[in-house]
């Protein structure tokens, strides 16, 4: 199988390299794109060097069976018809097609067939955000149907990319100095601090980020559920969590949620408070499973219920989620 990778150089890139690995996806050929700034460079997988190509409006894309893609929604819009112009299919990391009727919104525990109908020959990764709150939301919504949802997430460094990251660091290593604070990547300083904006506001007063969990959680689950957001940058490295109140059709105990969430596929449960056992993104930060506890009911809706999740937003939140869909084509034969 022939495999292309979009946007190489950046983390989820490279986190593609390091989970096609772990996975032992089978490729057949590489072939890694990029912009102008990363093209030429080179990067190891599976004991072979792969030099960086220069991503254009050509025929590179010729034989490709399947190209990851994530390098923004601009591009994606680019080169999506060269990408796809051979009968390759796009798995997109952007937010480029995720709302578009022709394009499935994909996360295998959830909708893998839904993968199976794609018109464009392109098939969407969710938000990090979405992704982690439906894989736990799916075993619940078996339960009873979930009517509404109230979210806060609390979203790490990563989840604004490699250079995020470094500058988050970085900004800790200035502090301690006493240097000039670096800000770039963020409106300000994430260093000691959180930012309760993700992308730009909206005229509601909702942010694109808050949005896409309210639209994508809908398309995803095939459901009418409501989801109202509050989306925080906060100064983690690595992995996001979310506090989630849900509502459903009727009331589900304690240890119904635990249960049905234990013998979830992709969902572990970590949840034993009086021993101060709960998910923290120190812990998720590189681990495959999105992990949930803090399981009680909710005291404000007799048939509410609330939790707390952690996972890693470059693994399950993007690169990982982009690999199971893959997976789930090559055994279904494409």
């Amino acid at each position: 199988m022939k495999v292309a990778i979009v946007g190489a150089s950046g983390a989820v890139g490279q986190e593609f390299l390091r989970v096609l690995d772990e996975r032992n996806f089978p490729i057949d050929e590489l072939v890694l794109f990029g912009s102008e700034r990363s093209a030429g460079r080179k990067y190891s997988f599976r004991g072979k060097e792969y030099e960086v190509k220069l991503l254009q409006h050509n025929d590179d894309f010729k034989g490709v069976d399947i190209a990851f893609t994530s390098a923004g929604a601009g591009t994606s819009k680019e080169f999506a018809a060269d990408i796809t112009k051979y009968g390759a299919v796009m798995i997109d990391n952007s937010s480029a097609f995720r709302m578009d009727d022709d394009v499935p919104l994909v996360v295998p525990e959830c909708n893998a067939e839904d993968a199976l109908n794609r018109p464009r020959g392109i098939i969407a990764n969710p938000n990090c955000t979405t992704i982690m709150m439906v894989v736990v939301l799916q075993p619940l919504e078996k339960l009873s149907h979930i009517k509404r949802i109230h979210v806060s997430s609390y979203q790490s460094a990563s989840g604004a990319g490699a250079a995020a990251m470094e500058e988050l660091q970085q900004q800790y290593k200035e502090i301690v100095s006493g240097e000039p604070i670096t800000v770039n990547k963020f409106a300000y300083q994430l260093a000691y601090n959180v930012i309760p904006q993700i992308d730009v506001f909206q005229d509601n007063g909702y942010t694109k980020e808050e949005m896409k969990m309210f639209n994508e959680t809908r398309k995803i689950m095939h459901s009418d559920v409501k989801c109202s957001a509050t989306c925080v940058r906060i100064s983690s490295l690595r992995s996001h969590s979310e506090s989630v109140w849900i509502e459903t059709e009727r009331p589900i105990s304690v240890e119904e949620a635990r249960k049905a969430i234990a013998e979830a596929d992709g969902v572990t449960l970590q949840d034993d408070p009086a021993n101060k056992v709960y998910p923290m993104p120190l812990f998720t930060a590189g681990k495959d499973d999105i992990y949930v506890g803090r399981i009680r009911k909710d005291l404000a809706d007799e048939n509410g219920l609330t939790f707390w999740l952690s996972g890693d937003q470059i693994k399950k939140g993007a690169a990982l989620n982009a690999v199971q869909i893959a997976e789930y084509l090559v055994k279904v034969g494409l």
